[in-house]
């Protein structure tokens, strides 16, 4: 399972907390129990060094806004409210929207918070780089439980963005509340140079929604592709990306978490895109020796780095690809190497006819829900 935990820092800035009332009041709880005997308990939180380091120069860090579930928690509109007025949101740069909804008794939803930070817009006049939804579930890892919404709107309101992120669901319900699924629908922006969607399973209409936009500058592209077993994302989806008929400036392309990234390989090998780029991530696949096969081209000897981690490959075939990249000038990751169960393995290939036509029918990527 892939690191989706808090990013230690987003956009090139060292993150920090902007507690809620909540936090502020555990942070609390705790010294008091950590005072020694003898002295009274502390009435309020110092702020710390690097928290006074970072009010008197909010531009220098990625702030990141999260709710805490249960207690008495503050409902977002307040949280954002004391926010705008305790630190000068007018210069940062770099924002984290974390769990912010569906926080215990807060009861905030994505569109919520989503239409909450656009009513509030005019207060980040230089907010380049947005993460929308950085939920980490701890108690599952999964992100089929991070409910999300329509991003859309964001991007519309803060057309100044250079990096935009987002993570959850492409679909989920809640008995008596509705239904919240992951959306994309942008025509055109001017700014956005990276994109990053993370998802369990990236519905097909968010693919072709991203392949749609205009986005001349967009240099970064990451898509979590996920299972394909439902109707997920397929490389038939991808056409106009790999043809090279969109994105003119892309240079570094993730096509990640795939549930079959010997075919999505095998798309690339022939794919117009695969040439311009300088950066290949096809980790936390599903990737075996037969696709890996596939990376013996010259499609793939001119990029600069490769990404394989979390794949199916052989020891063989892994240190094969390795040495391969490696003596072509590549830097090449092929950590993480996954091996069936042997109840997994349902079939024996000495059992085929043709070896290369065997393949077990359990091979999962990094993330399934």
């Amino acid at each position: 399972m892939p690191n989706l935990g808090y990013l230690p820092e987003f956009a090139g800035l060292e993150t920090i907390d902007f507690l809620s009332t909540e936090a502020l009041a555990v942070k609390l709880l705790h010294a008091g129990f950590e005072a020694e005997d003898g002295r009274s308990q502390p009435g309020s939180m110092p702020s710390g060094e690097r928290y006074a380091a970072a009010k008197a120069d909010p531009s220098a860090f990625a702030w990141r806004l999260r709710l805490e579930s249960g207690g008495d928690e503050e409902c977002f509109r307040d949280y954002l409210e004391r926010f705008v007025s305790e630190i000068d949101t007018t210069v940062i740069t770099a924002l984290i929207i974390g769990d912010c909804w569906n926080p215990g008794p807060a009861n905030d939803w994505p569109d919520q918070v989503r239409d909450l930070l656009i009513e509030r817009c005019a207060e980040f006049p230089a907010l380049s780089a947005l993460f929308f939804g950085e939920v980490v579930v701890a108690e599952t890892k999964k992100i089929s439980w991070i409910a999300q919404t329509d991003v859309s709107p964001l991007l519309d309101a803060f057309p100044a963005l250079t990096e935009f992120a987002v993570r959850g669901a492409d679909h989920m319900t809640f008995h008596g509340v509705g239904t919240f699924s992951l959306a994309w629908n942008v025509p055109r922006h001017e700014a956005l140079r990276r994109l990053t969607i993370q998802s369990h399973r990236l519905d097909p209409v968010v693919v072709r929604g991203v392949l749609a936009s205009e986005l001349p500058a967009l240099e970064h592209l990451e898509l979590f592709l996920g299972s394909a077993d439902h109707d997920g994302a397929r490389p038939a989806d991808l056409a106009p990306l790999l043809s090279g008929s969109v994105f003119p400036a892309l240079k570094h392309l993730g096509l990640r978490n795939g549930q079959n990234t010997d075919e999505l390989v095998a798309a690339l090998a022939d794919a117009p895109i695969t040439r311009r780029l300088a950066t290949l991530d096809v980790s936390l696949g599903t990737l075996t020796d037969k696709g890996a096969r596939l990376l013996d081209t010259p499609s793939f000897g001119h990029l600069d780095r490769l990404d394989l981690h979390h794949h199916y490959m052989s020891e063989e075939m892994t240190e094969r690809i390795r040495i391969r990249f490696t003596d072509a000038g590549v830097e090449v990751d092929t950590n993480d190497r996954q091996q069936l169960d042997e109840w997994e393995d349902w079939g024996d290939p000495e059992d085929s006819a043709d070896e290369d036509d065997w393949e077990p029918v359990s091979y999962f990527p990094a993330i399934t829900d």
